[in-house]
């Protein structure tokens, strides 16, 4: 390098020239206050996270009481189905009982001690629903059979068992 270049490099290192522009200021902090600027400058993202966290801890709580609440519901579901069950699955009443007594005297008095769904419902004048309550109140005795009506494998019919 010429002497010239060097003592040009040399001046251009000194000179006014800089890096910052002349409308930028230059500060010259302590660690201190740097630290400072930086924790008042994050503060309210900290503030915000703090904020956020308590939303999900108060949502975590809300889903904790419902899945409680489903829990209850599911336990409560079962605890009716269980009651519907023991109610489906009563003793039958005196008109049930009755009317099983009836078609029992009727199915003894023909010749062959048995009787289609159809006749007896026409005999006791009643719907499907109580006919069958009764069939099921004689059946459960002991007294009676539920057979197939040969020739429509659709229909029902009952027999009256030997004693």
């Amino acid at each position: 390098m010429s002497d010239n270049t060097l003592a040009e490099s040399i001046s251009s290192f000194g000179s006014s020239e800089s890096h910052v522009q002349p409308e930028e200021q230059i500060y010259v902090l302590s660690s201190s206050q740097l630290q400072d600027l930086v924790v008042e400058a994050i503060q309210p993202l900290q503030d915000e996270i703090r904020d956020l966290k308590d939303i999900v801890a108060n949502l975590e709580d809300k889903v904790s009481a419902l899945e409680a609440t489903q829990d209850t519901q599911g336990e409560n579901e079962v605890n009716l189905l269980r009651i519907i069950n023991d109610l489906r699955k009563k003793d039958p009443g005196k008109m049930e009982i009755s009317r099983a007594e009836k078609i029992a005297k009727y199915l003894e008095a023909r010749p062959d001690h048995k009787a289609t769904y159809e006749t007896l419902k026409g005999y006791l004048g009643i719907d499907n629903d109580r006919l069958g309550k009764a069939i099921r109140a004689l059946v459960s005795s002991g007294k009676c059979a539920i057979i197939r009506t040969p020739g429509d494998k659709r229909k029902r019919s009952i027999r009256l068992l030997p004693r």
